[in-house]
């Protein structure tokens, strides 16, 4: 793959320890750290159909969660330890958000439409610490030419699954993509890698509404993808060289050379380790910093 180095922009970049291969696999997306099973859980290369796979860390061994996912993406952990899949979709396959059991497998759906119209291709979900599930619509699926022609835009989306209902909070995106809330949750942050590719920050009033839109970075290619935010408000997104590490408002404070990192998620036991997906290996490396 190359090498791939940390490059620290400044005094308050969390970056301390190289780069660490630790699995050489298909890993695309999804990438979510179980702590009760130190096991990191990811979503495959769409090559026909896609996996959700499990990666046991302590002796990187791997393991099919479910063979075909109807073309999984991003996943979140909710608040049971279940994970929160955003199924894509097919030609045949409507696209959703599910839920998955880890222990028994068995996958329930939480919302596949929109005021009765059927979702794009759900891309990136975050769970609130009230339950609430967080989701990116972006219509990649028709333009890749695996879902029909969508009926609604581009949006983001909040669901309740207490109430079972949904709520369009923010719309005006080309391709909105991962998205990650501040660690007081009174921020998210969206990224939409269409044209431009923008990373936006929302104000989160009342718990469940977005104002004040802003653009906080802007990046080039088919980025920003994959986004984080650490316990210290620093936000993580994957940019053409590896993943860049921003502060609030923007400004570059590290980065992380890796070629080909398409998302990334924090765990460890200490929860200060970001386990990178490449699509054909996954990487971690040590931070001097913990996930929000």
């Amino acid at each position: 793959m190359g090498t791939s180095s940390l490059i620290d922009a400044g005094r308050t970049s969390p970056l301390r320890a190289p780069l660490e291969l630790i699995a050489e696999t298909d890993a695309h997306e999804g990438p979510v750290y179980a702590a009760d099973e130190h096991a990191l859980y990811f979503t495959t290369v769409r090559r026909g159909t896609v996996a959700i796979k499990r990666l046991e860390l302590a002796d990187g061994s791997l393991s099919v969660v479910r063979a075909d996912a109807n073309t999984a993406n991003g996943m979140a952990l909710d608040l049971e330890g279940r994970l929160v899949v955003c199924e894509q979709g097919t030609l045949r396959e409507s696209a959703r958000i599910t839920r998955l059991n880890r222990e028994s497998r068995e996958v329930e759906t939480l919302v596949d439409s929109w005021n009765g119209l059927p979702l794009n291709s759900p891309n990136d979900v975050v769970v609130k610490s009230d339950g609430t599930i967080w989701f990116t619509d972006p219509s990649y699926g028709y333009l890749q030419g695996f879902r029909p022609k969508p009926q609604i835009g581009d949006h983001v989306y909040r669901y309740n699954p207490v109430s079972d209902s949904m709520t369009l909070v923010a719309d005006g995106f080309d391709k909105p993509n991962g998205l990650s809330f501040s660690p007081d949750e009174r921020v998210l942050y969206v990224g939409d890698n269409g044209a431009p590719h923008e990373l936006i920050a929302f104000d989160v009033e009342a718990g469940s509404l977005l104002s004040g839109r802003r653009v906080v970075a802007v990046s080039s290619g088919e980025h920003p993808d994959g986004i984080k935010v650490d316990s210290e408000g620093r936000i993580y997104a994957s940019a053409p060289r590896g993943v860049q590490v921003l502060a609030p408002t923007g400004e570059l404070v590290g980065e992380i050379e890796l070629p080909g990192a398409v998302i990334f998620a924090f765990g460890g036991p200490e929860g200060n380790v970001l386990y990178i997906t490449t699509d054909t290996a996954i990487w971690a490396v040590v931070l001097n910093a913990k996930g929000a």
